[in-house]
């Protein structure tokens, strides 16, 4: 018998995180650091992506029953749609060693992201959703989707095309933020549930990246006002940090790529001669995302060693 893990969606986040801070290095211009650091993140990220899609499809050919119901689940289906947002990064990741097959990954993910994101939040507009289940995993399929597909854009050329991605993810963001907050103002979120505020990070910070990506030239205050509201996000994230999390899961990879994508925008902007307060939360943003993503890898890996990590695996017989 071989044994393959049955893995969950959500473990794409480790995808993104990773290769969100490999882009922090890439883009950053402020310091002469070896640009081999960020190549080696992203690389990494590359590898966790290719095995993490590989026992994704395994799951829905040796447990199909586990896929529907996950895709089923009010919570656990928005996380489906990091497959799609983590295969359009592989490909970004990839853009400078192969523009073909940069495309080919990315074009991929954007049509999966696409979609799925249509598809199921088709379903979720015709209510009768618990009030428990809503949580920032609602902005993962069109908020943190159309943001990567507008970055994806205009890295190959298309900026006006990532303008109309960004719009239709800015948008999404304000009108689930309104509903979000409220649930989070007379509802408490459970145990299990409460790592997935650090989602909350994401929208402002992603967007600002987006935007940084599909302008030119120095910050105006729209992208300023995203990073600020980032900044906010986080420092409320780090009061609540010991409500949160007890002890170290994986979810905690739900702050990453906020977190990276945050260091990103405020390190290209202030590339570009943005100084005063870009400049600085460029470097506290950059040695933060560092040091929150290097100690998700070594909980992850620590967990992975003990046996911790990931689900009971599913025996196949041999062919």
């Amino acid at each position: 018998m071989r044994r393959l893990p049955i893995v969950p969606a959500s473990f794409f986040s480790i995808v993104l995180g990773t290769i969100g801070l490999g882009i922090s290095w890439r883009v950053q211009r402020l310091w002469e650091l070896p640009g081999g650091i960020g190549e080696g993140f992203i690389w990494l990220g590359i590898v966790v992506w290719a095995v993490l899609a590989a026992l994704y499809v395994f799951k829905w050919v040796a447990a199909p029953g586990a896929a529907k119901a996950e895709i089923a689940d009010p919570v656990q289906c928005c996380f489906v749609g990091l497959a799609g947002v983590a295969t359009m990064l592989a490909g970004l990741g990839l853009l400078p060693y192969s523009e073909g097959i940069a495309a080919l990954l990315y074009a991929l993910g954007a049509i999966f992201t696409l979609g799925f994101g249509i598809w199921r939040t088709g379903l979720l507009w015709r209510g009768g959703r618990p009030e428990a289940a809503t949580t920032p995993v609602l902005y993962l399929p069109l908020v943190a989707g159309s943001f990567v597909v507008s970055d994806g854009l205009s890295a190959f050329g298309y900026p006006d095309w990532g303008q109309l991605a960004f719009g239709a993810g800015f948008f999404t963001w304000l009108a689930i933020e309104s509903v979000l907050l409220r649930r989070l103002y007379t509802e408490p979120l459970s145990e299990a549930l409460r790592p997935t505020l650090g989602i909350q990070l994401a929208p402002p910070a992603v967007g600002a990246l987006a935007y940084v990506n599909a302008t030119s030239g120095a910050g105006d205050i729209l992208v300023h006002a995203f990073i600020g509201y980032a900044v906010l996000q986080a420092l409320l994230l780090a009061r609540m940090m010991p409500w949160i999390a007890r002890r170290f899961a994986p979810s905690l990879w739900a702050f990453s790529f906020g977190a990276t994508a945050l260091a990103s925008a405020s390190l290209v902007l202030a590339s570009r001669g943005d100084a005063g307060a870009i400049a600085v939360v460029a470097v506290v943003g950059f040695v933060v995302a560092n040091l929150l993503v290097v100690g998700l890898i070594v909980g992850t890996v620590a967990l992975l060693v003990a046996g911790k990590l990931l689900p009971a695996p599913l025996g196949i017989a041999k062919p």
